[in-house]
């Protein structure tokens, strides 16, 4: 066996009986928990969050689901902690807490962001009543749009550059005659669709 191999064999021993070490303390701090030992609890609650964290983290990118995460991970320890046995080892029985509240956090998220709007989403749209207005605007320049083209440039002409109806003929080529039939026919219509006087 290569000086490498050997060391890396070694390392993962020491690894190992770390790892079985700290497991063994974790088991006594939560059976000393149970029978009524604050210190120990507060002890191992201590020890054991980074390995919460690590297990949330592995599920939840937001640093702020990770900690709520971990939260309902330590709540649920708390409810539950009279029925870990101590004879198992305690690790797997934390590992599986949190890995289900992070699993829950990332359900709870998927629910929410089907029934909730992004806030920048919702600033976009802005208030009902300025959603309001670019609605009716979006809907008159639809009606605006589908006028026939006489009637399209009188309003044009006449109501939106407001020119006189001098300046209009002159512009369009139509008679002041013509642009004021048309300009009122296209008034009726716009009423008539949009649901105004007249309809």
């Amino acid at each position: 066996m290569s000086d490498v191999a050997c060391s890396r064999l070694m390392m993962a021993s020491a690894t190992g009986t770390a790892r079985d070490a700290r497991d063994a303390r974790w088991s006594g701090l939560m059976a000393a928990a149970q029978g009524g030992d604050a210190r120990a609890y507060a002890a191992l609650l201590q020890e054991c969050l980074p390995l919460l964290r690590a297990i949330c983290r592995a599920r939840l990118r937001d640093p702020a689901e990770v900690e709520d995460a971990v939260q309902d991970a330590l709540l649920t320890l708390h409810r539950v902690r009279h029925t870990y046995d101590p004879a198992r080892p305690f690790r797997p029985w934390i590992s599986a807490i949190a890995e289900r509240r992070a699993l829950d956090r990332v359900r709870s998220r998927g629910r929410r962001g089907a029934r909730e709007t992004e806030i920048e989403a919702a600033a976009a749209i802005g208030t009902p009543a300025e959603a309001e207005e670019r609605m009716a605007a979006g809907q008159l320049r639809d009606a605006v749009g589908e006028l026939p083209v006489a009637q399209r440039t009188a309003l044009q002409l006449t109501k939106i550059e407001q020119l006189s109806l001098q300046e209009a003929s002159a512009r369009s080529g139509m008679s002041v005659g013509a642009l004021k039939v048309a300009t009122h026919r296209a008034l009726q219509s716009l009423r008539r669709r949009l649901g105004g006087e007249g309809s």
